[in-house]
């Protein structure tokens, strides 16, 4: 699936699917689900729900919070999304640790979070410099 990104900086964002915050989480949420297929199928209701629950809501939430007017609304599901990376951190660090993931898979996931989670704080502190300061 091609996903749609400017050709270069200076071009405007127009969906979604533009920010390389949805684009990188997005790769993110196909890397869980590859990795999730190997886990034991006693987990399918566990740990492999959690994480694809968690991975999904990331992309999710930027795209919530690109669509909304307010930037108050766009910090706070940008805000969610972030969390929720850092949940899914937390997760791959429990099936490491169960060893249901390889240390390969489980260091990829990690820098691909953590790149997603930078992302992410950007579209935050983006945003808040169109906040009004109150006084």
């Amino acid at each position: 699936m091609p996903i749609a990104s400017p050709s270069t900086a200076s071009e405007k964002i127009r969906v979604f699917t533009d920010l390389f915050s949805w684009q990188d989480a997005h790769k993110l949420v196909l890397m869980i689900y590859r990795i999730t297929r190997k886990f034991p199928k006693d987990e399918m209701f566990g740990l492999v729900a959690q994480l694809r629950r968690a991975v999904v809501s990331i992309s999710s939430n930027i795209a919530e919070g690109f669509s909304r007017i307010s930037y108050a609304e766009k910090i706070h599901f940008y805000s969610i999304a972030l969390g929720s990376v850092t949940e899914v951190q937390n997760q791959m660090l429990i099936a490491r640790d169960v060893e249901y993931v390889a240390q390969e898979d489980f260091m990829s996931v990690e820098k691909q979070s953590v790149k997603v989670h930078k992302l992410i704080n950007g579209l935050i502190k983006s945003s808040r410099s169109f906040l009004i300061p109150h006084s």
